[in-house]
């Protein structure tokens, strides 16, 4: 089967547009206000909606309360919403109750110890994605163009879906699949020339080592 690829926080049409015609099966918009790439939700609201139909629309969002929850789904009406913060399983539950969206929860990891705590967000996640774990003086939890030891995710293989994160880029992402056979590769600061800034041809270049089969066949 074919790694699905997620593009994630895109600001604009003509990058958002690369990453549709190139086959991304999801595309992400950031809520938090910290990160360079991060958007209001009405300025989300056209992006979402060009998208629609075409590519899952996820919103992703660091320790939300529910009044902000509310306000993305409401204006934005994304397909998943991504936890990318310090959301406990019991929280994860909770909105997923509250609001009825399918959820990704985002895990940092440097053990594999780190990767386990994967079985506790199962129940309640669509995804549970992994990521690299932040400098102790970054201000965002992900996005940093980090990798991790991708063997610690080794007892995890075959037995839960999940999306790789952390420091993907054009060169190794091909290498990545191949060694933790991911459900979904998730690219953020790998398709860009500067913090915050997406490159239509880098994310396009991204999607042809990504998904070879879907280029393959939209030449």
């Amino acid at each position: 089967m074919t790694t699905k690829v997620k593009i994630c926080g895109l600001k604009n049409e003509p990058t958002l547009d690369a990453a549709l015609d190139g086959g991304a099966d999801f595309v992400g918009f950031n809520f938090f206000p910290p990160s360079p790439r991060s958007l209001a939700p009405e300025g989300a609201r056209s992006l979402a909606a060009r998208a629609r139909g075409r590519a899952r629309t996820v919103a992703v969002l660091v320790d939300p309360d529910d009044a902000l929850l509310q306000q993305i789904i409401s204006t934005v009406e994304p397909d998943l919403i991504q936890l990318h913060g310090k959301e406990s399983p019991e929280r994860v539950a909770e909105i997923a109750r509250l609001f009825g969206r399918p959820l990704i929860k985002a895990l940092s990891v440097t053990t594999a110890a780190d990767a386990d705590r994967a079985h506790a967000y199962r129940d309640v996640t669509e995804f549970v994605l992994f990521d690299a774990k932040a400098p102790p003086a970054s201000a965002i939890p992900g996005g940093n163009g980090l990798t991790f030891d991708w063997r610690m995710l080794d007892s995890l293989r075959g037995r839960i879906d999940y999306m790789l994160s952390g420091g993907l880029t054009v060169g190794n992402v091909a290498e990545a699949i191949r060694i933790t056979a991911p459900f979904a590769v998730d690219v953020s600061s790998g398709v860009e020339t500067a913090s915050g800034v997406k490159s239509a041809d880098l994310i396009r270049r991204f999607l042809t080592a990504a998904k070879p089969a879907y280029v393959a066949a939209h030449p």
